[in-house]
């Protein structure tokens, strides 16, 4: 389904003349064919692993950002910003800090966790419930917390 969606999008970035848009459509549809190429003879690429794929495009681009605002190169980071945005709008909206709380409350009940040493299983159940839709980075810390590092 995600793929369809990437393909659409191609086609209506052709018809409107979006050049920055098309630009980042096909970096994603050029990512997705070397997925392809390395997943021939296994299973085929599923959404969840399209997501995983465009978050870490979206984390490359962060990076790139980084380093050039930091050789003062403001307009590669502009470009970079407007790859993200684009990226993103193909994944699903990320949940708020209060449904993101809910979710690692829900995680850890259901789970069972009640120590760090059970931190696994959340994240496994979060990754399974909510993908695409957290980023896993930064709730890592407050899981630990909630867990009792």
């Amino acid at each position: 389904m995600l793929r369809e969606k990437i393909t659409s999008e191609l086609k209506i970035a052709l018809k409107t003349q979006n050049k920055s848009r098309l630009a980042a459509i096909r970096l994603i549809l050029a990512a997705l064919k070397s997925k392809d190429i390395d997943a021939r003879g296994k299973d085929p690429i599923t959404d969840a692993g399209i997501m995983s794929m465009l978050q870490s495009m979206i984390k490359q681009r962060r990076e790139s950002i980084y380093m050039y605002t930091k050789g003062n190169r403001k307009e590669l980071a502009d470009k970079e910003q407007t790859e993200i945005d684009i990226i993103q709008s193909f994944l699903p909206q990320p949940l708020n800090a209060k449904e993101s709380a809910q979710s690692i409350e829900k995680a850890i009940s259901i789970s069972g966790a009640s120590s760090i040493k059970d931190m696994g299983k959340v994240i496994s159940y979060l990754k399974e419930n909510f993908s695409g839709r957290l980023d896993f980075s930064t709730i890592a810390q407050e899981i630990k917390e909630k867990l009792g590092n």
